[in-house]
């Protein structure tokens, strides 16, 4: 018996087994969860998204975000919906992100899954962010790369002394995308810059602090504070704004506490603000600090492992 004979049925199994992978992420197995990954409710004054796979990070599939997108419509046109608030189920995570497990098995699998996974979910990130009415992401928990396209283009995003915040497309090769391009260059000096190239993470009240967060939100108090905004009539941005202030000024945890990078923001100015990654290095090899060292080291790291190539 040769090798292709050895080896057929395992590759013959190997496609199946990305084949049910990818049908389980369209939601067309029969093996799917009995819980539905997302939940779309109507609660008093507003729509509810609620992410619903906690045992995932509540990590993002193609059938998420298709139901997400087709019920936002909906709420966009009906009167009695006012509001929209998103949030995350489970308290580890709001969302770790798309899932990278089926796009990968997808890549391998020569469908075109990923094709439509991304132009849909950036379908929904412009739905988000060009949507007339109130929308209020509760990021509690671990909220990256597609967690972040779904809470970044709303008016208002509600961190917690949970929350972390982080873009790590750049650690597996790939970049910032949801909209990165956008709002990361729009962050304080060239915060947005490290961010983007580092995966540096953000934390708790820094996420606010950073620019991320339009509030700070101590996490004891999130079940309130979205009971007080389903309560609201008819409100306005305004209104919801006021709610959220009023929370904000009500936490007491970390308020005086100086943001991660303050101490840095004059190297993280200067050395991100070439125009080439080149130039970054260079610049940071010439700064010397640790600060800087840090982030060479951590592209160092990186790079080896993407090409495959083992440290000295």
């Amino acid at each position: 018996m040769g090798l292709a004979e050895v080896l057929g049925p395992v590759s013959r199994f190997s496609s199946f087994k990305r084949t049910q992978i990818i049908l389980q992420h369209l939601g067309m197995s029969k093996h799917t969860d009995s819980e539905p990954e997302v939940l779309l409710e109507r609660k008093g004054c507003a729509g509810v998204v609620t992410l619903n796979r906690p045992k995932s990070l509540n990590s993002l599939t193609l059938s998420m975000f298709r139901q997400i997108y087709s019920q936002l419509k909906k709420w966009e046109q009906e009167p009695e919906t006012s509001l929209i608030i998103i949030k995350g189920a489970g308290g580890k995570a709001f969302s770790a992100g798309g899932d990278i497990k089926v796009i990968s098995e997808a890549g391998k699998a020569k469908q075109k899954l990923a094709q439509d996974l991304f132009r849909e979910e950036y379908i929904l990130n412009y739905a988000i962010g060009t949507y007339q009415k109130p929308y209020v992401a509760l990021i509690h928990g671990i909220t990256m790369g597609g967690g972040v396209g779904i809470s970044i283009h709303g008016h208002f995003r509600v961190a917690t002394e949970k929350t972390v915040f982080a873009m790590p497309e750049t650690a597996i090769g790939f970049f910032p995308d949801v909209g990165g391009g956008y709002f990361l260059p729009r962050l304080p000096g060239k915060l947005g810059y490290l961010l983007a190239l580092t995966g540096f993470r953000l934390k708790g009240i820094d996420v606010q602090k950073g620019g991320i967060a339009t509030h700070f939100v101590d996490s004891d108090k999130l079940t309130m504070l979205e009971k007080d905004l389903l309560a609201l009539k008819s409100p306005s941005k305004e209104n919801v704004a006021e709610v959220l202030d009023t929370y904000q000024m009500k936490s007491k945890i970390d308020q005086d506490k100086p943001f991660i990078l303050e101490e840095h923001m004059d190297v993280i100015n200067r050395c991100f603000s070439a125009s080439t990654m080149e130039q970054i290095i260079q610049n940071l090899q010439e700064d010397g600090s640790p600060f800087a060292l840090e982030q060479l080291k951590f592209w160092l790291t990186k790079t080896r492992t993407l090409s495959g190539s083992q440290p000295n």
